[in-house]
């Protein structure tokens, strides 16, 4: 069974993976930037975003949980999944 977890920033589409037999998986625009291979309780993904101005900006995905996933998704260390409650 895969979780998928998506956001956009910006415009560009944020893609979260999270799979028991395929492990954890991030892409941007379909494009895939980082994995972890097999099963964890914890896992952190890295990648990066170019934004419209030419600027490299950082993405960290936290994926955790026992009996359900958590996913939180942060660009430059803002969260942007899941939105938060205002």
């Amino acid at each position: 069974m895969t979780k998928i977890f998506e956001a956009t920033y910006e415009g560009r589409q944020i893609r979260v993976e999270n799979s028991w037999f395929n492990g954890e998986k991030l892409y941007v625009d379909g494009k895939l930037q980082d994995q972890n291979l097999g099963l964890a309780l914890r896992s952190t993904l890295q990648g990066q975003l170019k934004a419209a101005n030419g600027d490299i900006k950082t993405i960290k995905v936290t994926l955790g949980g026992t009996v359900k996933i958590q996913c939180k998704i942060f660009v430059d260390h803002n969260l942007v999944y899941p939105e938060e409650q205002k």
